[in-house]
């Protein structure tokens, strides 16, 4: 039996007669002015999936499909068509069964759209799902791929996470609230984003891949478990030498990673070790420390502790050269 699974879709993109969804005409017009100024450069990117809007892998990439999909003006004009589509009128003549998927904090189509279609298509079912990304592998991808699959095969299929040994490391600005209290929002925003840059080109320097930022903190992993300890020595100083006191943590372990992201305990241990750390500090797991053994790196043993929410105690150590 034929089957149609629609997701983050509209029968009318814009507010007409008994239809309120969509953006008032100022607010698409501010909306189209910005994709047409910044397409291909990522453009709206905290709009279409603000879960990787923090991401700079992730906005390249999306630079690029939008560089490969269409010019600015070509996109411009498809966005345009787009305002004029008005399907409501033929919702009661489409009788196969047909799943409506949409995410009930969607910033960019809201989930009023989904509600209405599936109350006006005869054999519709609705499944709204949390996050606010309009793309669908932004955010958790899972969750509609496995509703798709349930409505079309009768069984969720599920996916299983690839896991890979990987050196976790976190850093964090120490007294960052006095910082930017003390600086004022601008030119604090200017120090944060010298300090973004100077991180991102020490790991570039080290090959490590940034994973996550959040606010004025990095999770960046690494292939090498020397190379991402030295690679947090030189961010440390670094940032120091720029005026701001950096504390940092690594752990060694195997993560679970799904879209880019990394999860598991490893990443829980290195972000619990990371927060032990004082201003100027790298602080390493036990773990780490025999791995890098022959590296010529020196720790100085800073003994058990126990790490909240992780069980047992752990042996930290400091960098100490």
């Amino acid at each position: 039996m034929t089957r149609l699974s629609i997701y983050g879709s509209y029968a009318r993109r814009v507010p007409g007669p008994d239809y309120p969804f969509g953006p008032a005409p100022e607010q698409r017009a501010a909306f189209l002015a910005r994709l047409e100024a910044e397409w291909g450069q990522g453009a709206a990117l905290d709009v279409f999936a603000p879960s990787l809007a923090g991401n700079a892998e992730a906005r390249a990439q999306f630079a690029s499909y939008q560089r490969q999909a269409a010019s600015p003006g070509a996109a411009l004009e498809i966005m345009r068509m787009n305002g004029e589509i008005d399907v409501r009128p033929v919702l009661p003549a489409v009788h196969v069964p047909t799943l409506v998927l949409h995410r009930t904090g969607d910033r960019l189509t809201e989930v009023g759209h989904a509600r209405y279609m599936a109350a006006r298509l005869p054999n519709a079912v609705l499944k709204e799902l949390p996050g606010e990304d309009h793309l669908w592998n932004a955010g958790d991808a899972d969750a509609i791929v496995d509703e798709i699959a349930e409505f079309l095969t009768g069984a969720r299929h599920g996916t299983v996470p690839d896991t890979v040994l990987a050196t976790v490391l976190f850093t964090d600005i120490v007294g960052s609230t006095q910082k930017a209290a003390a600086l004022g929002d601008r030119a604090w925003r200017d120090v944060l984003a010298q300090h973004q840059a100077l991180v991102r080109r020490k790991l570039a320097e080290f090959r490590g891949r940034e994973v996550n930022t959040a606010g004025d903190g990095f999770l960046a992993c690494f292939d090498g478990p020397a190379r991402a300890v030295r690679c947090a020595r030189a961010i440390v100083d670094a940032s120091r030498d720029a005026g701001i006191e950096l504390r940092a943590g690594l752990h060694t372990g195997e993560c679970e990673s799904l879209g880019g992201n990394l999860s598991g305990l490893a990443v829980h241990i290195g972000a619990r070790i990371a927060a032990q750390a004082v201003a100027g500090e790298v602080l390493v797991s036990g773990t780490l420390k025999d791995l890098v053994a022959g590296s010529g790196l020196r720790f100085a043993d800073r003994g058990t502790r126990e790490l909240r929410g992780v069980p047992g105690e752990w042996r930290i150590l400091a960098l100490d050269g």
